[in-house]
């Protein structure tokens, strides 16, 4: 069975809504028969590489609020992230373009380690308040999940891996994805967001029986 997952490097429930799919996927006895894809969704396409605001001056910004009530908004997400043992540092995290990290994801699909590739652009953006954006970072990371640092420096320089990431864009639209993450179970279930662990465990089964 195939699970489909859309996220964005930048979207701080994509993160835990991963990692709660995960939680799920581990308590069920056939989670060695799913196959987890990784598909591309970008919050932002027009965001610059280049951000000079703070995560908390973003939001404010978005929703209208005051800096104080985007702090606490922030505090309170980072929170949920917590009780997923994953942390967030708003303070510190560098907003960027993520059109280049979905890329990478791309052709560390190709070398079988698209799941190590996303678990360390998520935990580099959250957690470790590294410029997803930035080349360098990008190199760094991936050879970080044994992929060969030249071949990133090369494929970054390139378009390559960018139609396979409009693709993904293309076809989220067409299946009417507007937020994310977003899971699709066997192309016949759908899960929106992150939602809690019992609802993943209950949509995995009821796909998995309704495939046997």
């Amino acid at each position: 069975m195939k699970v489909e997952i859309w996220s964005d490097y930048a979207c701080p429930f994509c993160y835990i809504g991963k990692r709660r799919f995960e939680k799920a996927l581990e308590q069920l006895p056939f989670k060695e028969e799913i196959e987890v894809v990784f598909r591309s969704f970008e919050l932002d396409p027009s965001s610059p590489k280049e951000v000079k605001s703070s995560m908390h001056e973003i939001l404010a910004a978005k929703y209208g609020m005051s800096i104080e009530e985007a702090k606490a908004a922030n505090e309170r997400v980072s929170e949920q992230a917590a009780g997923e043992g994953l942390v967030y540092r708003f303070d510190t995290m560098i907003p960027t373009n993520t059109f280049d990290a979905h890329r990478i994801t791309r052709y560390a699909e190709k070398q079988g380690k698209a799941a190590e590739m996303t678990e360390r652009l998520f935990k580099a953006y959250f957690t470790d308040s590294l410029h997803i954006g930035d080349p360098d970072t990008l190199i760094f990371l991936a050879q970080g999940v044994g992929l060969d640092g030249e071949e990133i420096r090369s494929m970054l320089a390139s378009d390559a891996f960018g139609e396979e990431v409009r693709q993904d864009e293309q076809f989220a639209a067409e299946l009417g994805i507007r937020s994310v993450p977003f899971f699709v179970l066997d192309r016949k279930y759908a899960i929106s967001g992150a939602q809690p662990l019992e609802v993943f465990q209950n949509g995995l089964q009821q796909a998995w029986d309704q495939q046997k």
